[in-house]
């Protein structure tokens, strides 16, 4: 299965990008893009560097609830690894797989796998819950930007969805089997890593930072080919954006973030052409961000020894 579906993911972003060259007047984007300003870029790339270490300190956290000790410099050194394997392989996720995966030894597999699906499920809620604030913000305060309805409805069903797959594993929580089982299990390790005494300001504060250091980012890349979005522009427009990364369809969501790109973009007052290098400069950057995962490959390659296994961890404590 992986072996046609790889294929295929390339296919199609290679066809969106296609289409968005010719149908986008490519040329112009290109240019845009060779003029964009260098402090600018330099400054997304700060800004993704300190989301990296960041996101460390979250996965370091959260699996820490789940008596898992994972030192600092590993955390850092493992999330490159997988943003290197995430940005060159098509589903995004199996990087993540391998962190869990490498992380193991600390207390099995299934509570490793928890923490890393936990730490990445909370910064897509993050993401969610700015864009929701964003779209209130700027619905509720005149002059500021207008979204058509296609926007809305858009930014509606995403809530919709959210909250129905929420309403949907709440019913199958309460089943038997596997699944129901899977769920409760779920739930039980959200609530020792997000609710827990002192987890929750911890992760409220990191989730928080990580999300706007990830929208600066993307507006520096902005303002670098010659488009500036203001703090709500971005808290709206740019959360679409990014959330074309997490669709299963392409590699890294090249393609759908910049057809993403091209078609927000006009709200402001900017051209397709300026969402689409907009775009392709945040992929690039991003993509340089990530290099620093090829040395930590290199040097697992070498043999470095997996993360050293502590005493047994204790037993997530069961719903009342």
């Amino acid at each position: 299965m992986m072996t046609v579906t790889r294929p295929l993911q390339i296919l199609v972003a290679l066809g969106v990008m296609t289409l968005l060259w010719f149908g986008l007047d490519g040329r112009q984007a290109l240019r845009l893009l060779a003029q964009a300003d260098p402090f600018w870029l330099g400054a997304a790339m700060l800004a993704l560097t300190v989301q990296t270490v960041l996101s460390a300190l979250r996965w370091r956290v959260t699996a820490r609830q789940l008596d898992q000790s994972i030192p600092m410099t590993r955390a850092i050194g493992e999330y490159y690894l997988a943003q290197v394997v995430n940005q060159s392989l098509p589903g995004g996720v199996l990087g993540d797989a391998g962190r869990a995966v490498r992380a193991r030894h600390q207390a099995g597999l299934r509570r490793a796998g928890a923490a890393v699906a936990i730490e990445r499920l909370a910064g897509q809620v993050s993401l969610f819950l700015v864009l929701a604030v964003g779209a209130l913000t700027v619905t509720v305060m005149p002059g500021g930007l207008t979204l058509p309805t296609w926007v809305m409805g858009l930014i509606g069903t995403l809530m919709a969805g959210a909250v129905a797959l929420i309403v949907v594993l709440a019913g199958v929580g309460q089943l038997g089997g596997r699944a129901g089982g899977m769920v409760r299990d779920l739930r039980r390790a959200l609530r020792v890593t997000l609710l827990a005494p002192g987890a929750l300001p911890r992760q409220l504060a990191l989730n928080l930072s990580i999300t706007v250091v990830n929208l600066a980012a993307f507006a520096f890349c902005a303002r670098a080919t010659g488009t500036v979005l203001s703090p709500s522009e971005a808290a709206v427009l740019v959360p679409l954006i990014l959330l074309t990364m997490i669709l299963p369809l392409t590699v890294s969501g090249w393609g759908l973030r910049e057809g993403a790109a091209a078609a927000l973009f006009p709200l402001v007052g900017a051209s397709a052409q300026a969402g689409l290098a907009a775009s392709l400069a945040f992929g690039l950057v991003f993509l340089a961000s990530s290099l620093p995962g090829v040395l930590v490959l290199l040097a697992q390659r070498r043999g470095t020894a997996p993360l050293p296994a502590p005493a047994p961890a204790a037993t997530i404590q069961a719903d009342p």
